[in-house]
């Protein structure tokens, strides 16, 4: 017999874990070698469980809509890295380009049915893609798309820098606040700017972008 599938689960929500994990402890060949709700405990466990596959949630904190991202990039980054399997409630083409640029191996959208979510785990032990309907529609259109001039970087203070750092790890304008020894709203002021220099309006998006440009 082959080994099992060695797999982890990260997301911020007790019940989708368990949720997950009673689905997929129903398969033979899937292992569930453990669950983690936050970044830090999803780095600490991956590294002593070594898991073949990391289901992952881009939500990973009620700051950010995106903390996931940053966290895949670490995952991956890692030898041996496992495979990352994106499993989400957010539609969104940039998302799921950044994913990809991260290392992730699958997209797929929380409603998928179970047997197209074990289909994924298994396609992505394999060394393959795994992405649902609609995030490999968004792949192929992106593809299809003529490149662009890449957009110039704006002028951040290091202070802005900062704090668009600590908003990667999904941190709120009060967390941000303490990290830097400064009050909630100067944060908040801090997080305004930035965003406007980024032409965003949205903490996620401020993130994306940043991250796009190279400076986080």
């Amino acid at each position: 017999m082959t080994d099992p599938i060695r797999l982890v689960i990260v997301d911020d929500h007790a019940i989708v874990r368990q949720g997950l994990r009673s689905i997929l402890e129903r398969e033979p060949d899937i292992e569930v070698v453990g669950e983690a709700a936050t970044a830090t405990d999803a780095l600490d466990l991956v590294a002593a469980a070594r898991p073949h596959i990391v289901l992952l949630d881009l939500k990973l904190s009620a700051g950010s809509d995106v903390a996931g991202l940053s966290l895949c990039g670490e995952l991956t980054a890692r030898a041996p890295a496992p495979g990352v399997l994106v499993v989400t409630t957010f539609l969104d083409e940039r998302l799921v380009l950044e994913a990809i640029q991260r290392g992730a191996r699958g997209y797929v959208l929380k409603d998928v049915d179970a047997v197209a979510l074990v289909a994924a785990i298994r396609a992505v032990r394999r060394g393959e893609s795994a992405f649902d309907s609609h995030s490999a529609a968004m792949v192929v259109r992106s593809l299809a798309a003529p490149a662009t001039a890449p957009p110039s970087s704006p002028e951040l203070t290091g202070r802005e820098r900062e704090v668009l750092t600590l908003l990667a790890r999904g941190l709120s304008n009060e967390a941000i606040g303490r990290e830097l020894y400064i009050s909630a709203t100067t944060a908040k002021f801090h997080v305004t700017n930035l965003m406007r220099k980024l032409s965003v309006s949205r903490r996620a998006e401020a993130v994306y972008a940043g991250s796009k440009l190279g400076l986080i």
